[in-house]
């Protein structure tokens, strides 16, 4: 008669742990607070951040400068003290010589790189004759440009330049650096912010 008691206590024993199973329902609830988390540390990767430093090549050398990131309309840029970012009109300036320059504009996808060849010639032939140094840009900040075109006189130098970012957008830059003391105070800094051109989408 032992034996079936044993047994019975045994099923019962069993029957009482399977009571137990809804105790252990519970336990979901933290796996779904664990599966929120992660979404919320991805949402910095999506933004840049507000404060970068970067290499500008001075007359002593390399030397680091921190520039802030500014919206633009579609896309956003660092910018480096001393210089002005105007959103609306996508032109990013020095602050006390405006004069100095470049005007920023975001292609649309179906851009022609060859109706932008002819439309960059003839704005610039008026400040002198045109060079064209498209493709590899050896040791400068933009690396490589679809289209390079140059007019260089005694008044200064103006650009203009398709360049693609890292995420494939293209932008159109038209650079204006007049002949004069702070022409070498805009090129290097302006050309590293152009450089960090990239598109919201």
């Amino acid at each position: 008669m032992s034996i079936p008691i044993v047994v019975m206590v045994l099923s019962l024993a069993a029957c009482s742990g399977t009571a137990e199973p809804p105790v252990s329902n519970d336990p979901p609830a933290p796996v779904h607070e664990e599966v929120t988390a992660p979404e919320k540390e991805q949402a910095p990767d999506t933004t840049r951040p507000q404060r970068e430093n970067f290499d500008l090549m001075t007359g002593e050398g390399n030397q680091a400068h921190t520039a802030t990131l500014h919206q633009g309309e579609g896309f956003s840029l660092y910018v480096f003290e001393k210089f002005d970012f105007d959103a609306a009109e996508g032109r990013l300036s020095l602050s006390n010589h405006p004069e100095y320059y470049v005007d920023i504009e975001f292609l649309p996808a179906n851009y022609d790189l060859k109706q932008l060849e002819a439309a960059g010639t003839e704005e610039l032939e008026p400040f002198g004759e045109v060079s064209d140094f498209s493709g590899e840009l050896v040791e400068h900040p933009l690396g490589f440009a679809e289209l390079y075109l140059q007019a260089s006189s005694g008044e200064g130098i103006s650009d203009y330049i398709v360049w693609k970012s890292q995420t494939g957008d293209a932008f159109l830059f038209r650079l204006h650096n007049p002949k004069g003391e702070e022409a070498s105070d805009f090129a290097s800094p302006v050309l590293v912010s152009l450089s960090t051109v990239q598109s919201d989408s």
